[in-house]
């Protein structure tokens, strides 16, 4: 059966801007070094994302379709973002891409952390309706005994540990990096992202991903345009 993902995807969408194609070809590139093979595995089977709602079955009654029009009537009630400065970072054993400003637990600093935050949010809880129940080996690939008891609360209610109050922006690089093999993963991020941290990408439009067959690479369903921010200030 097939999962879907909700995800936020700078340089996807057709009126992308510079500085989010840069940042996304500079991924891709990432993504194809010989040497990172072995440590990029899941991330490239995922693709280049933000998790904004984390892969999920339909319910029954759902439909691909009616996914993809809900996501068109989120994505147009709200205007472009901009993920400020970003920057890798270390989140558990694995590398990504994160907004500066950002900290370990979640705290966030500015409207632009606030806005990114607030949109992760909102998609966990409007798409929530199209989320089948997890069932046995859905929990137990999660492995639930390793959450904080808040994780656990969200995760039974939500199907996804890492929302709302400990959702953390980023953009996976890495998969878990061997601790012998740290210091020359984290030099190769510093010199092969050197000419675009700090840079403001803006996120004009989200994006839903499906997995077609557990276990196949996740490919790009469609893209949802946010709206025009002058059009909303005259709705």
């Amino acid at each position: 059966m097939s999962r879907y993902a909700v995800y936020a995807i700078p340089g996807v969408d057709e009126g992308a801007e510079a500085e989010a194609i840069r940042l996304r070809d500079a991924v891709e590139a990432w993504y194809r070094r010989d040497e990172l093979q072995e440590l990029t595995i899941d991330a490239r089977r995922y693709g280049f994302h933000a998790t904004l709602v984390a892969p999920i079955r339909l319910a029954d009654g759902r439909t691909e379709a009616q996914l993809r029009t809900a996501a068109d009537v989120f994505a147009a009630a709200r205007p472009p973002l901009v993920i400020p400065g970003v920057r890798p970072a270390t989140i558990g054993h694995f590398r990504a891409l994160v907004p500066q400003g950002d900290h370990e637990g979640g705290e966030y600093e500015g409207g632009d952390h606030e806005a990114l935050h607030a949109l992760a949010a909102a998609a966990v809880q409007e798409f929530d309706d199209f989320r089948a129940p997890l069932d046995e080996s859905d929990i137990r690939r999660r492995r639930p005994e390793r959450f904080t008891p808040r994780q656990r609360e969200l995760f039974e209610r939500w199907g996804y540990p890492y929302v709302l109050d400990e959702f953390r922006f980023h953009l996976t690089l890495t998969d878990p990096v061997p601790p012998e093999r740290a210091d020359e993963i984290d030099s190769a991020l510093e010199e092969h992202f050197a000419a675009i941290v700090g840079i403001d990408v803006p996120l004009t439009a989200i994006a839903i991903s499906v997995e077609p067959t557990p276990g196949a690479p996740f490919e790009l369903l469609s893209v949802h345009p946010f709206a025009d921010r002058s059009a909303l200030e005259t709705a």
